[in-house]
């Protein structure tokens, strides 16, 4: 699965949207995540990639494509 796809059904799975809403350009906040919904679907792409995401870097997330460059970036 690539990391679009990851990031995708975290999402997904986490605040229950339409898949077929979450496009690269899609705002996570449109989305309907509030900032609880953002620090677990964070926290669960982290264990998925055993990385750390700084709380500065994923405060500037605004798009899902955002944090897919991020995590393709830092992976």
């Amino acid at each position: 699965m690539d990391v679009f796809e990851t990031v995708k059904k975290t999402i997904v799975d986490t605040i229950s949207c339409n898949p077929d809403d979450v496009t690269p350009e899609a705002s996570i906040k449109d989305l309907g995540a509030d900032s609880i919904d953002a620090v677990q679907i964070i926290m669960d792409l982290e264990e998925v990639y055993g990385i750390e995401i700084d709380a500065d870097d994923a405060g500037a997330f605004v798009t899902v494509n955002d944090v897919v460059k991020y995590i393709e970036a830092n992976k």
